[in-house]
């Protein structure tokens, strides 16, 4: 018998063996916090546009990292491939919202520990992460940001807009003026008091005012 027939006899066959109950038990752990961490980026999103895709992808990213680690721990000679074969992969999905990079991260480290037989460890750490986000989440809503865009048509219309504006929110903030041979355009973040948005039908109904609109402020402002 060679040094290769030993190899394979003895030691891939003692590392493929797996219990099914053991891969039916993780999946179902990384389902379930797969759905909580999806149920916390639904409950912290603050972005304009929410993506139920995203939310159902953290689900999938949790199961299919918990497979790749079962699989690796049950077999080195696999696992050296993987390592190979992950090493080539390239994600060009764009991120939007520099917020889901923490999810992102969450599900592949939950996957990555219930995949490791760690379920105590997946379920206290997904419970203290999950607690924390909610909280820090939920004390931003009160200074919640919007962004208010007016075309105006002389200068004398923008100082009485831009004076309109004060008295009517909390505070405001230029973040860009264009000006044309067609008038102003004027776009302020501000931040409401309440949540009164009655101002902006105010601000149009100026003289020299031709339109205002007011749309959720995500945090980043293009130029």
């Amino acid at each position: 018998m060679t040094f290769n027939d030993i190899f394979k006899s003895s030691f891939l066959e003692s590392t493929t063996e797996f219990s099914l109950l053991d891969v039916l038990l993780a999946m179902a752990f990384a389902c379930v916090l797969g759905a909580f961490i999806y149920f916390v980026y639904k409950k912290t999103f603050q972005g304009v546009m929410y993506s139920s895709g995203f939310g159902i992808t953290l689900v999938g990213l949790t199961m299919v990292t918990t497979l790749v680690i079962l699989a690796v721990t049950s077999n080195v000679v696999l696992s050296l491939g993987m390592v190979g074969a992950l090493s080539i992969v390239r994600f060009r999905a764009a991120i939007k919202e520099p917020f889901e990079i923490v999810f992102l991260f969450w599900a592949l480290a939950v996957g990555i520990v219930i995949g490791a037989g760690m379920f105590l460890l997946a379920v206290v750490g997904s419970l203290i992460i999950g607690v924390i986000l909610v909280v820090f989440a939920r004390r931003k809503i009160g200074e919640h940001p919007y962004i208010i865009v007016h075309s105006c048509a002389d200068g004398e219309a923008e100082t009485k807009a831009l004076e309109t504006l004060g008295n009517a929110v909390g505070k405001y903030v230029v973040k860009a003026k264009t000006v044309t041979a067609a008038g102003i355009e004027i776009s302020a973040e501000v931040t409401l008091k309440g949540d009164d948005t009655a101002f902006v039908t105010a601000l149009c109904a100026l003289d020299g005012v031709a339109s205002a609109s007011l749309v959720t402020y995500n945090g980043q402002f293009a130029d």
